[in-house]
């Protein structure tokens, strides 16, 4: 065996209390190369006589709590590796285990300190010092997130480019709606809340049941993530009791409402910074930034050239813009000035989520302060990050819920976009994603295809609307919360930032009404079906050849298979395992499958498998 390639490790993504009764334990090993892996384990306080009649407790052992070693299941390949998991619910919520690896005759224990082939040494087996330990499931310490967010379909909204519908807020250099494709962000269209509040029916009856608004606070950008007054709606988007209305109208429909907290950076006009510049070191506030010498900054901002070598900034900022200056999270005032703004929000508006921008760059202290404040604020409120990579350090118990899951997006983006990969690595990407986070959070992570910052997803797919399709079918019958990025409903087209905020198209006959339907049938389907919604895939077929996809999602309340074509070629299904009556809850009718089926060229199929009736 590739000992190299073992891997385990306590009270981590490896090993996590799932709720507080059961644990979790995953093992990696090198793909293919273990036949079978077996656990031991129990409370490592559990000790007794060696048999039943020995009364007088001369021989003392340990007394594991299965009367057989448990199987592990081998739940996801990869690559290079092989993943194992057992679910395991320890009587006492506290237990040592160890690992048996077995490959032809060979027996190898796993432990901690040291592996040993068992078949030469039996007296290792129940060497409790080299068992890993959880000591106990502490129910404060289990990951947790609101229920309602399981159910949730987000659609995220740009609000400067979703709908105007107050023109008596229109900034003075507004341009007419639409009429520039190639945008910049120094653009304004006059979009506002007010318009969002029109364009509610819309949303619901497209089915989602969440908005996420990309910062909405005063701020002199279109994006407005450089913000002046964190307590104030930027006037042109409305005011306080705008929000306050459209809040409430949206949980009229079953919307929740996320806003976008911006506490990495602030604007270079927000009034303690230009205090700073203007009192260098005797300003009250020049601790609030990391400032590396005085004076800070002179002449226009505008003018600001970032050169590594010649020209670089006095003070840390986001990237490398002297727009958007880095806030010392760590100073007291600055900790209690934006906790301040995450309570004021949530209390006076009673809004439901917030997405935290640039949240990787924040330390983790502060989103302590920050999980309890919302917490004690508002119980079932959610928090979502935007880490772009591996966030396992923030999704504590005590930090964040959820992160905008670009390790979702990426390979999606591959596989059905660029083309750059076939169905057998996909399938490995995605098995790499399911085992990089505990279940209980991958349940809730934010899945997306396109974003503000990202290129949209229909120029990924090159254009080409079947394939987009494709993706929505596979985000959409992906575990976590989905999220639309708006106008994708309908066709939007865009590049990279800026161009993927144009304006939203409000003409019936400019938009792809077929591309609405689709994903509105989706929606529903989603959340008619709960089998969508399972985070666990079992994978039935990948085919570089013909660039197919078959898996299925699998619970005792039923099976749901779902077929992917991507290539344009007609696909001839053939898979003894999907021969039968099944109920087509796309087309909404029953099918046969006998020994072929003919799924259509970027087709799909989500099949519900149907029981055979009991003679």
């Amino acid at each position: 065996m590739n000992i190299a390639a073992v891997y385990h490790e306590a009270k981590s993504r490896y090993a996590y209390a799932y709720d507080k009764d059961t644990l979790h334990l995953r093992l990696r090993t090198a793909k293919n190369d273990v036949d079978n892996v077996k656990v031991i384990y129990g409370d490592p306080f559990n000790w007794g006589p060696k048999s039943k009649d020995d009364k007088t407790y001369t021989e003392h052992v340990w007394k594991y709590e299965s009367t057989e070693h448990l199987n592990m299941v081998k739940e996801y390949e990869t690559d290079l590796h092989d993943y194992w998991f057992i679910a395991i619910r320890p009587k006492y919520r506290r237990t040592k285990y160890v690992f048996i690896l077995e490959k032809g005759d060979e027996q190898l224990l796993y432990g901690c300190r040291y592996i040993v082939d068992i078949s030469k040494n039996k007296e290792k087996v129940l060497d409790l010092f080299n068992y890993f330990n959880y000591p106990f499931i502490n129910p404060i310490d289990v990951y947790k997130a609101p229920e309602w967010v399981k159910e949730t379909i987000w659609y995220q909204i740009y609000p400067e480019r979703f709908a105007n519908g107050n023109k008596e807020n229109d900034p003075k250099n507004v341009l007419e709606w639409g009429s520039i494709e190639n945008v910049k962000n120094n653009m304004f269209f006059g979009g506002d809340l007010e318009g969002v509040i029109e364009k509610l029916d819309y949303l619901a009856n497209l089915g989602i049941n969440g908005i996420y608004f990309t910062p909405i606070f005063t701020s002199p950008s279109s994006h407005k993530y450089d913000i002046i007054n964190y307590f104030e709606i930027d006037p042109q988007f409305g005011d306080i009791q705008v929000l306050k209305t459209l809040v409430k109208e949206a949980h009229k429909r079953g919307i929740r409402v996320m806003l976008d907290a911006v506490f990495n950076h602030c604007s270079f006009y927000h009034p303690f910074f230009q205090d700073v510049l203007k009192y260098g070191e005797k300003s009250t506030y020049k601790d609030y930034f990391h400032i590396k010498k005085f004076p800070v900054f002179a002449g226009n901002p505008k003018d600001f050239h970032f050169d590594d070598d010649k020209n670089v900034l006095n003070y840390d900022t986001f990237a490398f813009t002297p727009f958007m200056p880095k806030w010392n999270t760590e100073h007291p005032k600055v900790k209690e000035y934006l906790l301040d703004v995450a309570r004021f929000w949530i209390t006076e508006c009673d809004i439901d989520a917030w997405r935290l921008d640039v949240s990787n760059e924040v330390d983790h202290a502060f989103w302590r302060a920050f999980r309890k404040v919302c917490d004690e604020t508002k119980p079932d409120f959610f928090i979502v990050g935007e880490n772009w990579d591996d966030s396992y350090a923030w999704l504590q118990p005590d930090q964040m819920h959820s992160v905008m899951n670009y390790e979702f997006m990426f390979p999606v983006w591959s596989f059905f976009g660029h083309r750059s990969i076939k169905a057998t690595e996909f399938k490995y990407k995605i098995n790499k994603l399911l085992c990089l986070y505990p279940k209980n959070i991958g349940e809730y992570l934010f899945n997306l295809l396109d974003s503000h910052d990202t290129t949209r997803i229909l120029n990924i797919c090159q254009g080409n609307k079947q394939i987009m399709k494709l993706a929505y079918v596979f985000q959409m019958t992906f575990g976590g919360t989905p999220v639309v990025y708006y106008g994708d409903e309908i066709g939007l087209a865009g590049g990279h930032d800026p161009d993927n905020r144009r304006c939203m198209i409000w003409d019936e006959n400019l938009q792809d009404l077929d591309m609405f339907k689709h994903i509105q049938k989706l929606i529903s389907l989603r959340k008619t079906y709960p089998l969508m919604r399972e985070l666990d895939i079992k994978w039935v077929d990948t085919n570089d050849n013909t660039n197919h996809l078959i898996y299925k999602k699998q619970t005792k309340d039923g099976t749901l298979y779902v077929v992917i074509n991507n290539q344009n070629q007609p696909l001839n299904l053939m898979k003894e395992e999907l021969v039968g009556d099944f109920y087509d809850v796309y087309n909404d009718k029953i099918i046969t499958i006998k020994s072929n089926y003919i799924v259509n060229p970027y087709g799909f199929l989500i099949l519900k498998k149907l029981c055979k009736n009991k003679e």
